[in-house]
């Protein structure tokens, strides 16, 4: 894996959460998945974990994005922990992970990765965590890489043009969407091979 994506580990990150502002509003679960390397040089989705996480002190809720997930944030039943601790327990693995592969930095993967990232980054200064394992900026998008293998975007017609199952009713699950998400990134990285000779045409200097 570390010769494979230059010494990045990819783990797929979802997160759902209380509107779209990093700063204000609540982080409410976060899933985690693990890109395996087989010896063929096939990716394939890992280990995965995912927390219910509860809303920060002061944090916003906006009724809009609650009706679109489904989550009760304060429901009796929801087993929900500080965001302190699910991150520690997932950025515990993904060091794991980093050093069975011999990887420097772990780099995440999501749809929109832009999103999870700012809220991954904003829940680890909010918390003051210190050893964040993900690089700060940079992350594959599988919308980006969706949009130019299949044409497609939206992430249930990006799988569906892969070929991978998606079930609506399912979607806006922490889980659920970084598992599709970790399996569409895998069938894209999958068509290409990392060893295929480049061939650069014209002046490479222009």
């Amino acid at each position: 894996m570390a010769s494979r994506f230059r010494g990045f580990l990819p783990v797929v990150i979802d997160v759902e959460c209380g509107g779209f502002n990093p700063n204000t509003d609540a982080l409410l679960e976060i899933a985690a998945v693990l890109i395996e390397i087989q010896a063929d040089g096939s990716l394939k989705p890992g280990e995965s974990w995912r927390y219910h996480v509860q809303p920060f002190p002061g944090a916003n809720l906006e009724p809009a994005s609650l009706a679109v997930t489904g989550i009760d944030p304060f429901h009796p039943l929801r087993t929900a922990i500080p965001e302190k601790e699910a991150l520690t327990r997932i950025f515990k693995e993904v060091r794991r992970a980093m050093k069975e592969n011999d990887c420097t930095s772990a780099i995440l993967v999501g749809h929109n990765a832009y999103f999870d990232l700012n809220f991954l980054n904003a829940a680890v200064e909010r918390t003051q965590i210190k050893r964040n394992p993900f690089h700060p900026f940079s992350s594959f998008d599988t919308a980006t890489l969706a949009g130019v293998v299949y044409g497609q975007t939206v992430l249930g017609k990006a799988l569906q043009a892969a070929g991978i199952a998606w079930d609506s009713s399912e979607a806006h699950s922490a889980a659920y969407d970084a598992m599709r998400t970790a399996e569409l990134f895998c069938a894209v990285c999958n068509r290409f091979s990392a060893a295929a000779p480049i061939t650069v045409t014209g002046d490479a200097t222009k």
